[in-house]
């Protein structure tokens, strides 16, 4: 072995094209943290390990979206754009999911720690799309109206349904993830009456903060933002409503949003990292629907209700990292959920009386 030369750098393992094993003692966010990844172009194939997935995700995309752009620029309407519509969601969300697919590929290929999956927020978007373009399939016939509790008790199965389907198929099925480790597994023995009683602790709790940061907001912004569960009809919506704020969207929201997303950042960046990024991405995905009578309304309507979701959004990630359980989760998103449901009616049965 020779010496270096006076002046000049020691060479370095990774000179020498030798990979240093990680070390065996480091959380997998330490380890991820160290991980360099590979330099590659955006826009190449080359040294692709799914080549011909990435390629399709990227032009099915960009033909997609395109197709929407025409959709909505257009000024006829009629069957024709309804069609171009369904067509230019048909092709991003395969895009989108190929894209994913083909993310995960690679980044199991290039051997990156912690979690080799695809982002989190693609994997949202595919089913964003996928479960926008099954609504619009289901409503076409009349059948279900839009704002009423049977369309949003439709709305929440298909997007739960989209969702496990991409998981199963993205993450599960790519080796990034099993069910157990996101937390879809039975409950630790004699643990579960204390993941519950967490979770309602809690869940009382963030409806206080929640109530408090709405009230600053609503008094200093001038407008209030509408919930996101329709008026009630009859008994029946009142049951509807029921399931969909206590059951379906608790599980669906859950498993997606902390079994899955906090668990990824989680192996990637660190426990609070994720619990701080899942917060964020769980207050902005509640108010993308949100809108106004005018630009200026829309604005300070979206940034009430994510600033008044922030303190739910971050105690649902804290418990279920603290108790390492969904079920907790679950339990303090169903009691927030459900409170909040049981005081508005009270409202707005109070004011209905006079």
């Amino acid at each position: 072995m020779t010496e270096p030369t006076p002046g000049s750098a020691e060479p370095t393992a990774h000179d020498a094209g030798i990979t240093t094993p990680p070390d065996p003692a480091a959380t997998p966010a330490t380890q991820a943290a160290a991980w360099t990844a590979p330099r590659r172009s955006t826009f190449t194939i080359e040294d692709r390990a799914a080549p011909g997935l990435y390629f399709a995700g990227w032009i099915l995309a960009f033909v997609g979206l395109t197709t929407l752009f025409v959709a909505v620029a257009a000024t006829a309407g009629g069957p024709a754009t309804v069609l171009l519509v369904l067509v230019g969601l048909a092709c991003t969300a395969l895009g989108l999911t190929a894209g994913a697919g083909a993310q995960a590929l690679q980044r199991r290929a290039d051997g990156v720690p912690g979690y080799a999956g695809p982002s989190p927020f693609l994997v949202f978007a595919a089913g964003l799309v996928v479960s926008v373009l099954l609504s619009a399939l289901v409503s076409l016939p009349g059948i279900i109206e839009g704002d009423t509790s049977v369309a949003l008790v439709a709305s929440l199965l298909i997007s739960t349904g989209v969702n496990l389907g991409l998981l199963a198929l993205l993450v599960v099925g790519s080796g990034a993830l099993t069910w157990a480790q996101m937390g879809i597994r039975r409950p630790a023995s004699g643990r579960l009456a204390g993941d519950i009683a967490w979770g309602v602790a809690l869940g009382i709790a963030a409806l206080v903060a929640t109530g408090f940061v709405a009230a600053i907001l609503v008094s200093l912004l001038g407008v209030m933002p509408e919930g996101p569960i329709p008026a009630p009809r009859g008994p029946l919506d009142r049951i509807l409503n029921v399931v969909a704020a206590v059951v379906l969207a608790p599980i669906g929201e859950e498993i997606f949003f902390r079994g899955f997303a906090t668990t990824a950042w989680a192996r990637r960046l660190g426990s609070r990292s994720a619990i701080v990024r899942g917060a964020l991405f769980f207050a902005f995905v509640h108010v993308l629907t949100l809108g106004g009578a005018s630009a200026s309304e829309a604005l300070r309507i979206a940034a009430i209700a994510f600033a008044a979701r922030l303190p739910v959004s971050y105690l649902l990630g804290w418990v279920f990292i603290r108790r390492d359980s969904l079920w907790a989760s679950i339990a303090l998103h169903a009691t927030f959920n459900g409170t909040a449901l049981l005081l508005a009616e009270i409202a707005g049965r109070t004011v209905t009386g006079g």
